[in-house]
């Protein structure tokens, strides 16, 4: 259990700069910060999947909480934390804080007045847009009552945006135990139940809320939320108040009900993630009290918890059942490459293998011309298939899928599908990708990112790397010995894919430099030969490195690779994108959009690389506890940021402050597979 006392909660930077998150599975979320502050336009009770898994819509943004002792009734006790437009914080309710801890993913507080101490916990009901509060006094009787009075501030904006609240007239009304919400006619209808007490019903604007942290993007820094409804209700020792924020009019209202539902959720997540190993010999999930269970360690279990927020439904015509992955939050919706890289970790490495195959289906629904789409698609949109990197995840993602399960029936639904994959590699595809004279992949056009280094403004390409990337060739010969692989199991001709990989092997040494590889060849420039950490996974893949006479680098230049990542990229948290030496290096990630994008691939640090850094260096020198070392920071990670998850990115330079995404799938997921694969 994650827990922080008062000497955080009770100090508002620092109590500023952890987060929590609560999600729903299916896109929805609440999240905020530990002061209780709104830092950021993202933050919110009920950030809610109106459009399941995306159409994320912020409806209740926070409850202002006041409480009255017992015998002190004209001395109110503010809980909440606002900051103002004018500069001004107030009220400062962090300063009654005792103690705030993470249960599973559910954030609790306690706040304490002399004898008087009151829990706070937020969690989501799993597959529906519902947020609870549940709040009780703690303590023996005798110690007397106390009122606590609640003000819901609501609205109903894109999460995206901003509000100006002059002039906009929501509807209220009453229904059973609560208030309903339109915010205009069409809108969604929204609704504030509670478990005991009467709602009165207000229309009063809080105007010029301060987003520090939007300032400091670079973008629009006030928002304004509606006072909708207030409720004051009498608690005595040991009793509760429980208010849901919904899209549904009639959730449960049995506090002791929802909770046991999320925490009974969490532990079915945990038992299967303990699971000592995924190779689970064809059967996708055995009974739970046949797994052998691993050591339970607070990280793993952490992990495994945070991986589930990642996982959403994605249902789709003639499959209900379609899965897809949150790439991260909390901006970020479901893309192919990001699903991809992230599969085996958030799902394999949490002992939920049904899940990979339910993802893997999904998207095989989407393949054309041999690609993936980069940006999924929403209902009646045209797929963006801006990249050459998705695909090629795929295999990795079946292979390690395959490895887990013997999953058979899969491999051969979908081969006719992968075969058709090579073909359009071969012959050549969207965007100038194709298999070129030499066994490498060339792939770009003017004005197309099409790798994970796709940052964009406008017009401009700030990494176009057009040419052959290392970690795209590195990509396809690993997929070219997944289909080695995959056809030995049908007994199916491989020579052609021996041929080809055989081809890309050799051609694969165009990129040894003499101390390291070029980061791309043959670009409109010449070759690159900038220090960046995409040469890792041809060391870390799975049919890259090794000793074996199939691996794309000799041994002495796989430890090259290892050591100078290690010595000019590796931070704490991650590698950087690119070596400080460089003089196009950015060591700091903010300002505008413009800087903030010029930076992304400068020099950034990014957490996902660390777990094929770490694979890599597990490969090349052979011991598992130096390799799992590596990882530890950013596992102790876990209890910044966002409390019990790993973010997105952090500076390239000291102290590596964390930035971007506050929760970032591929991060997760590769710190959890490789934390896992050490472990074995």
């Amino acid at each position: 259990m994650l827990t922080f006392g008062r000497e955080l909660c009770g100090d508002l930077a620092t109590a500023e700069s952890r987060e929590w998150l609560v999600a729903n599975g299916i896109g929805g979320y609440g999240a905020g910060t530990v002061a209780g502050t709104l830092t950021r336009r993202y933050h919110g009770l009920l950030v809610a999947a109106l459009q399941p898994p995306l159409g994320r819509t912020l409806l209740v943004t926070k409850l202002e909480e006041t409480l009255y002792r017992e015998r002190y009734w004209d001395k109110p006790y503010d809980l909440t934390t606002n900051r103002w437009i004018d500069g001004s914080v107030g009220p400062k309710g962090y300063r009654l804080m005792e103690s705030f801890r993470l249960e599973g993913t559910t954030p609790v507080w306690t706040f304490a007045l002399g004898d008087t101490r009151l829990e706070k916990r937020i969690w989501m009901e799993p597959g529906a847009n519902t947020t609870y509060v549940r709040y009780k006094l703690l303590g023996s009787e005798g110690l007397g009552t106390v009122e606590l009075s609640l003000r819901a501030l609501v609205n109903y904006r894109d999460y995206h945006g901003n509000t100006q609240g002059d002039g906009w007239q929501m509807e209220t009304g009453r229904v059973p135990q609560g208030v309903s919400v339109h915010g205009f006619a069409g809108a969604v209808p929204y609704y504030l139940l509670s478990d005991r007490g009467e709602f009165d019903l207000h229309h009063d604007w809080y105007q010029g809320f301060s987003l520090p942290l939007e300032r400091y993007r670079g973008l629009n820094d006030r928002d304004d939320h509606l006072c909708a409804a207030s409720l004051a209700v009498a608690l005595a020792p040991g009793e509760s108040l429980l208010l849901a924020a919904s899209t549904v009019p009639d959730p449960c209202l049995d506090g002791e009900q929802a909770l046991a539902r999320r925490v009974a959720y969490e532990q079915q997540l945990l038992v299967q993630g303990m699971a000592r190993t995924t190779a689970f010999s064809g059967k996708f999930e055995p009974p739970l009290d046949q797994m052998p269970l691993m050591p339970a360690t607070e990280p793993l279990q952490q992990l495994i918890l945070a991986a589930d927020q990642f996982i959403v439904d994605r249902p789709l015509v003639g499959a209900p059942e379609g899965k897809t992955v949150i790439a991260g939050y909390p901006w970020f919706g479901d893309w192919g490459r990001d699903t991809m890289i992230s599969l085996s970790g958030l799902t394999l490495g949490a002992g939920r293998p049904t899940i990979a195959r339910t993802i893997i289906r999904t998207f095989a629904r989407y393949l054309d011309q041999g690609m993936l789409p980069n940006l999924f698609p929403d209902a009646g949109e045209t797929p963006e298939y801006n990249t050459v990197d998705a695909i090629l995840w795929y295999f990795e993602a079946i292979r390690a899928y395959y490895e887990a399960t013997q999953d058979e029936t899969l491999l051969e639904e979908i081969w006719p599908e992968l075969t058709a994959v090579i073909d359009w590699h071969q012959r050549g595809t969207r965007y100038n990708i194709h298999l070129d004279s030499d066994g490498l992949i060339y792939a770009g056009e003017p004005g197309v990112q099409l790798t994970w280094m796709d940052a964009k403004v406008g017009d401009w390409v700030v990494t176009p790397r057009i040419g052959k990337p290392v970690e795209i060739s590195a990509l396809w010969y690993n997929a070219l010995r997944c289909m080695e692989q995959f056809a030995g199991v049908f007994g199916k001709p491989a020579q052609d894919y021996k041929t080809l990989a055989q081809h890309t092997l050799t051609g694969f040494q165009r990129f040894w430099q003499g101390a390291y590889c070029y980061d791309v060849l043959d670009g409109p420039d010449g070759d690159d030969g900038a220090l960046r950490p995409n040469q890792i996974f041809a060391v870390s893949l799975a049919f890259a490195g090794g000793d074996s006479e199939g691996a794309l680098l000799r041994r002495a230049q796989q430890r090259a690779v290892v050591e100078i990542c290690g010595r000019e990229l590796l931070t704490s948290h991650g590698l950087r994108s690119l070596a400080p030496s460089h003089p196009q290096y950015i060591g700091t990630y903010g300002g505008s959009p413009l800087q903030r994008d010029g930076a992304y691939h400068q020099g950034t640090t990014w957490g996902w690389l660390l777990g094929p850094y770490a694979e890599a260096h597990y490969r090349v020198h052979q011991d598992a506890a130096q390799a799992r070392a590596l990882l530890t920071p950013l596992v102790q990670h876990l209890h910044g940021g966002c409390v019990g998850t790993l973010g997105e990115i952090f500076d390239g330079d000291a102290p590596m402050a964390p930035k971007g995404c506050f929760a970032q799938a591929w991060t997760v997921a590769e710190v959890l597979r490789v934390w896992r694969l050490l472990a074995s």
